[in-house]
């Protein structure tokens, strides 16, 4: 190959690559080794000598080229005797330094990879590394972790590490995991970056860890338990465990610490501790809604690419659903068909399996509901107000989804059609809405406890079809429909000082718009504004109290539904599973699949 050539140089004075170079090179030096020519020193590895160029290891090796060149008496010696190596893997190791090429198995790489290491041969150890990372499954992932840290290889423990948050469910699950000391333990369920669909899979997974060896953990059990984060499992969840569960029972500072956080919780107060985040795909869910006519498009944005993406359609066509994301599954609640031939409101519920792209149906609400607002407490999908035909509902029921089963609670104060809900500190509220005659300013609150619901402040404007969210201890109240136009004002309600303000308004007035929110930032994503169906997006940032265009959808749409998703496992993102070969303890990658 020429460097730097083009036809306008003087091919008088050219430079030539030539890639066969090095290989040839390589090879000659192999075949010197193999045939002993020009060797100057042997080495003795138990009890085999092999040959070799001290030139070719100090070239390859730090560790041999301080050996033959500072002065040691190995310098001057024609033999030279290593220990901690078996012959095998320096032969191995030897073979890599004059030829590039090393065979890894499951078996060989642990006594590889530390060999490598001692001899400072970067490109075997990156070659051992890669091999372990490739072999990475919820059987193994925490001993290559440890493997990784013991022999200082930074990028392989920060995948392994990575590996563990993404997969806990399944890591936690194996043997691995009930061998790691309270101090790994509590180091591990304390990082933010930690994949569960909810606090339950740690808290459960912690319970197994001190059964399996309960006399000798359960004085570590109060500990590793301040590490769960308690503040975000359900009232019922944390009432049954301190009436059933028996390591509980035997532990009272355990006891006494979940029944002061019932306590906190049943009193609302707010979480001492922040939610995780996990290093998976964000994703906002888009489905259904209205142009011309009720749509059965779904799409999904993943905020890290900024790419929409097409899913499979809705049973039915439907606009003003509400939408849901709980425990990896969405959910689309309610709505109307009016699409050609077809006009009615609906009491359908579907669930959204990301892993799979399909809809299966769930047990239909008590009543059809359209313009239907929706919201999560403690694991329940509450299904608010909307209406069937001209009656207008201040009706509620909740889905559990372990049951797939509606239960009514108290209605509202008022009615409301296109009602706007956001939850904060387990209490929900209910925004704004139509009640038949006139929009409303006002708001009502929902307390799970005592199943009632009481008034709070009226908003500054009356709003129907406005979009709802909340951000600690803000609910936002995006755009809307006051009766006569299309609003693109912004308020917030602070719960704590029971205030409402105006924030920074729309580019665009909008109303049956749907709003979602990622890292703290509110995504406003199409609606209608008065003339015209529109597909843009817009984000909220409430540090600066700026809106900015995000990436619009690929279609317009009103009234439709939307949620996010921080669950890995989005369209096949699938894990490796154990290998069925023999376990051996010493080796961590023995433990995954592949081969030996």
């Amino acid at each position: 190959e020429f460097e730097g050539l083009d036809k306008a140089v003087d091919t008088s004075d050219m430079t030539f690559r030539m890639e066969s170079y090095k290989k040839n090179v390589l090879k000659s030096l192999s075949m010197m080794r193999c045939h002993q020519m020009l060797t100057d020193v042997t080495l003795v590895v138990g009890s085999e000598r092999m040959e070799a160029h001290k030139v070719v290891l100090a070239a390859a090796s730090p560790y041999f080229k301080a050996m033959f060149t500072g002065g040691l008496r190995e310098s001057h010696s024609p033999t030279v005797t290593l220990h901690g190596v078996c012959p095998t893997v320096m032969s191995r190791l030897l073979s890599f330094i004059y030829t590039g090429d090393i065979h890894i198995t499951e078996l060989a790489v642990c006594q590889l990879l530390p060999a490598a290491a001692m001899f400072q041969i970067a490109d075997a150890i990156k070659a051992c590394c890669m091999f372990l990372q490739r072999q990475l499954s919820p059987v193994n992932a925490i001993g290559i972790a440890s493997f990784a840290e013991q022999h200082g290889c930074r990028e392989l423990l920060t995948k392994s590490n990575e590996y563990i948050m993404q997969h806990f469910a399944q890591v936690c699950q194996e043997e691995e995991f009930m061998q790691l000391t309270p101090k790994q333990l509590i180091e591990l369920i304390r990082r933010d970056e930690l994949n569960v669909k909810e606090e339950t899979e740690v808290y459960n997974a912690v319970l197994r860890w001190v059964k399996y060896d309960e006399e000798e953990r359960r004085p570590k059990m109060h500990c590793v338990l301040s590490a769960v984060r308690c503040q975000f499992l359900t009232p019922k969840f944390l009432n049954e465990q301190m009436k059933n569960c028996e390591v509980i029972s035997k532990i009272p500072a355990c006891r006494e610490y979940l029944a002061q956080i019932f306590k906190d919780l049943t009193l609302h107060k707010k979480p001492s501790v922040k939610e995780r985040t996990p290093n998976t795909p964000r994703v906002i869910y888009v489905a259904g809604g209205y142009y011309r006519q009720s749509l059965d498009t779904v799409e999904s944005f993943n905020v890290d690419t900024g790419r929409w993406t097409t899913l499979a359609t809705l049973t039915i066509p439907r606009s003003g659903l509400g939408g849901a994301f709980l425990k990896g599954v969405f959910y689309a609640v309610g709505g109307r068909n009016n699409s050609p031939g077809c006009s009615y409101d609906s009491d359908w519920v579907d669930r959204y399996d990301p892993t799979r792209n399909v809809w299966r149906p769930c047990s239909p609400m008590s009543v059809l509901r359209n313009r239907v607002g929706v919201g999560i407490v403690d694991g329940m999908i509450y299904a608010v107000g909307g209406s069937a035909a001209a009656e207008y509902y201040n009706t509620v029921e909740k889905y559990n989804p372990e049951e797939d089963r509606w239960y009514n609670v108290k209605p509202m104060n008022q009615k409301r059609l296109g009602v706007g809900v956001a939850v904060v500190n387990r209490l929900l509220y209910a925004v704004g809405g139509f009640d038949g005659e006139v929009r409303l300013k006002s708001v009502e609150c929902y307390h799970p406890e005592t199943d009632t619901w009481w008034d709070i402040p009226d908003m500054a404007v009356p709003r129907s079809g406005a979009g709802v969210a909340s951000i600690g201890q803000y609910i936002y109240v995006v755009g809307g429909y006051d009766g006569t136009r299309q609003l693109e004002t912004v308020e917030r309600y602070d719960t704590e000082k029971q205030i409402w303000q105006l924030v920074a308004p729309l580019s665009k007035a909008r109303s049956a718009l749907s709003v979602s929110v990622i890292d703290n930032k509110i995504y406003a994503l199409g609606g209608y504004d008065g003339q015209e169906f529109v597909p843009t997006v817009e984000i909220y940032d409430p540090i600066t109290d700026q809106w900015t265009d995000g990436v619009a959808m690929t279609s317009a749409r009103s009234g439709h539904a939307s949620a996010v998703s921080y669950q890995a496992g989005i369209l096949g993102n699938n894990i490796s599973g154990p290998s069925k070969g023999v376990h051996h303890q010493s080796c961590p990658a023995r433990k995954g699949g592949g081969t030996t």
